[in-house]
């Protein structure tokens, strides 16, 4: 996130895009109804009528993968109607002048034919964006998970710079990450293009530091992503190892995902418990859960925070930290000699240039939000607030393109997946919690009422849900929070594999799966 949590009770005007906020973040969520009560103006735009779009001032019922056509309508508003920060534009970016004349072609009617909106509401989203003097923009998974999630993420991008609404507070671009630690985990370097810390492993200066700590060259190309290592298992990669993840369950094309773990010659997973991923391994190995274990955690704000150990481990679980440096020892792996998960944080904080200020010590009381590029570095709440850090803002001439697949006679249906607030994402800790099974005993598909009766459904009754990769029996729900010719479901049951579904296509850059769309026939089962 660009600005604090504290900052979501600020703006005057809040812009909620691919966020199912109350049930994904319901405690960050608090400070958008509080805003809310303040007076602020609230736009949602999201294909689920979710409950933050009962609360909206403007709620925008877009059509499932549509929203880059939805911001470029929007930009082609603020630059047509005289709303762009011209000082802001001429200061701090590059490309502006080139990314106002590309939007010109992008009129609210164009974008209203793509993503069945009307066009007063696309001019008066841009209108109130533009128009007030602190709007921030929250999304999510809904933004990232398709095959244009970095188009998506740049046409934002794009809405902040002409406006200006970024490095001050209560505005800015905020995502909030989808699981506990997703931010400490890009920070530390577990992302295949970057060493901790975002420095790119195809520098120079970062492949030499690197090479000092470990004594061996550094690989000079980017690393695969984890669809790539699925793909090549059975071929170049013969051995895997997934640390803290229920592959089975969450990933897309599931049968294809079984398939490649299944052709590994050895498996290694470590969890707290005996996952469906856990079930395929060789060697499973046990590891401490979150009050058995001291280490650091960096939340969706960028806070640096300490993990303390409340009490010791059960049976033979050892903290993910000692297991993977033990296998390290044995393979002869230099540089992987820690005692202690302090000793893992002070070594990041020496080759992190935006940990550089932090230790163990300094992180006692969670008081610090990276950069902290030195000792005594008060941290930095606000990004971007005098510049970015490669000195200018670069606006994205994106243009919109469909979803990998679409609807057509033989999968008329646009299915969407995500989160519900009673399932944290596989049911690997909620699914064994009776009172959570009390609240949400199974998955259901919600289906609009009109669609429930076109299609010959049963509300409580069975449906087959079919796609080009396979077919799921699910549970019906009458739903008016399923706009016509959509249906939603999660994927947390695994009882209910709905990622055999999913899997159409991935975004280019980053490999993302496209989950959020997947053209699907809906029948009576």
């Amino acid at each position: 996130m660009s600005n604090p949590l504290a900052d979501m009770d600020k703006p005057d005007v809040i812009f909620c895009i691919g966020t199912n906020m109350t049930e994904c973040h319901p405690v960050a969520a608090t400070r958008i109804k509080q805003a809310i009560k303040r007076g602020a103006k609230l736009i949602v735009a999201d294909p689920r009528k979710i409950s933050l779009a009962n609360m909206a001032n403007l709620y925008l019922p877009l059509r499932v993968g549509s929203d880059v056509a939805l911001l470029l309508g929007m930009a082609h508003v603020i630059a047509r109607d005289g709303l762009v920060n011209r000082s802001f534009i001429n200061d701090r970016t590059d490309k502006g002048e080139a990314f106002l004349e590309h939007v010109q072609q992008f009129t609210p009617q164009w974008a209203a034919k793509i993503s069945g909106l009307n066009p007063c509401d696309i001019e008066q989203a841009a209108h109130w964006y533009a128009q007030a003097e602190r709007s921030a923009i929250y999304y999510t998974l809904g933004i990232t998970e398709h095959i244009c999630g970095v188009d998506n993420v740049q046409s934002l991008c794009n809405l902040a710079l002409m406006t200006g609404h970024i490095g001050r507070e209560g505005t800015g671009i905020n995502p909030m990450r989808g699981q506990n630690n997703i931010q400490g985990a890009g920070d530390a370097g577990a992302v295949p293009a970057n060493y901790p810390g975002f420095q790119p492993v195809t520098d120079p200066l970062s492949q030499e530091k690197f090479k000092q700590l470990y004594g061996r060259e550094m690989d000079p190309e980017k690393g695969i992503t984890k669809v790539s290592a699925l793909n090549e298992c059975g071929k170049s990669i013969h051995a895997m190892l997934i640390d803290g993840e229920n592959t089975v369950v969450s990933d897309p094309d599931r049968s294809h995902c079984l398939r490649s773990l299944e052709s590994l010659e050895h498996l290694v997973v470590i969890d707290i418990f005996l996952t469906e991923t856990a079930e395929l391994a060789d060697v499973v190995l046990p590891a401490t859960a979150w009050g058995e274990t001291d280490g650091v955690c960096v939340n969706t704000e960028r806070r640096v925070q300490r993990l303390r150990q409340a009490v010791p481990p059960h049976g033979e679980a050892k903290p993910d930290w000692w297991i993977i440096s033990q296998i390290a020892q044995r393979l002869a792996v230099p540089g992987f000699e820690f005692e202690s998960a302090k000793d893992v944080f002070n070594e990041l904080c020496s080759l992190s240039p935006i940990y550089a200020g932090l230790d163990w010590d300094r992180i006692e009381k969670a008081e610090y939000q990276w950069p902290v590029p030195e000792k005594d570095h008060p941290g930095t709440p606000i990004l971007h607030v005098d510049e970015f850090k490669n000195g200018r803002g670069l606006f994205s001439l994106i243009h919109y393109r469909d979803p990998a697949e679409v609807v057509d006679e033989n999968y008329p249906v646009w299915l969407t997946t995500g989160r519900r607030l009673e399932a944290y994402h596989t049911r690997t800790q909620t699914g064994r919690a009776a009172g959570i099974d009390y609240l949400l005993p199974e998955e259901s598909l919600e289906v609009n009422p009109e669609n429930l009766a076109e299609w010959n459904l049963t509300d409580g009754g069975y449906a087959n849900l079919t796609s080009r990769r396979g077919t799921v029996k699910i549970r019906v729900k009458s739903s008016g929070r399923s706009p016509l010719g959509t249906v939603f479901c999660s994927f947390s049951f695994n009882d209910v594999p709905v990622n055999i579904l999913t899997g159409s296509g991935y975004d280019p850059v980053t490999e993302t799966a496209e989950l959020k769309v997947c053209p699907v026939r809906v029948e009576p089962a």
